[in-house]
């Protein structure tokens, strides 16, 4: 029997959509019957992540308590958010229940490490680059981080926001400029660390981008395929 898989959604609805898609594309199967059964919350009443971390916004922690909360009571047997910058809230979110959370940032790092990379450049939010969510994590794997200056890190967000906002070729534009010049510096990937930058950078040219929401994704049809005790895969303290 497969683990019912619980998505954390809504931050923003398009990545939410994006790990959805990507749990049903990588899960074997020739029938509907032998895809994951998935409970989405697609809870976009969250408050802005990035902006909280920043302290001029609301804190999004008691809202995303609820969604995990809620879809722990539906029925999943672990969850998953579709969104980086969350995982700062992780700590809080994975002790209000009694489920496993999958974490994207360390499942990354794993990928990495894995692979024998060394130095990745890393396109995020404001929040995620200021807690430094993939630069502590990645750096326990000895992996070298490259953030973008602070003007490239205000072309990253217009970018980002540009895809929220549906606008997906400014979105490109914007974020291929600064992954060009992490390049130049030095990064053999890019680590798309906020779900939507790889909805426009997904196989930019040469440059190798590593997305965090596929690894997400495959680990949790790993978990929900397991025949064993439930274990939980990437989580932290």
């Amino acid at each position: 029997m497969k683990k019912i898989v619980g998505i954390i959604g809504g931050m923003g609805p398009l990545a939410t959509v994006d790990l959805m898609n990507k749990i049903i594309s990588y899960t074997p199967a020739k029938k509907d019957q032998d895809h994951i059964h998935i409970i989405v919350d697609n809870y976009s009443q969250i408050p802005d992540r990035t902006t909280a971390i920043l302290g001029i916004g609301t804190d999004p922690t008691p809202y995303i308590i609820q969604s995990a909360q809620r879809l722990e009571k539906a029925g999943a047997d672990f969850l998953v958010m579709a969104c980086n910058t969350a995982h700062f809230y992780f700590k809080s979110i994975k002790e209000s229940v009694s489920i496993p959370i999958l974490h994207m940032p360390l499942e990354t790092a794993r990928f990495l490490h894995v692979n024998d990379m060394r130095s990745v450049g890393l396109l995020a939010t404001d929040g995620t680059i200021t807690t430094k969510l993939y630069q502590h994590i990645c750096q326990s794997y000895d992996i070298n981080v490259i953030e973008p200056d602070m003007q490239m890190q205000k072309v990253v967000m217009e970018g980002i926001y540009a895809i929220k906002g549906s606008d997906i070729e400014k979105g490109r534009l914007y974020l291929s400029r600064v992954a060009d010049k992490l390049i130049k510096r030095g990064a053999e990937a890019i680590i798309a660390g906020c779900t939507e930058i790889p909805l426009v950078l997904k196989s930019y040219q040469d440059i190798c981008i590593i997305d965090p929401t596929e690894i997400l994704a495959k680990s949790a049809i790993k978990l929900a395929t397991e025949t064993e005790s439930t274990k939980v895969i990437g989580s932290i303290s």
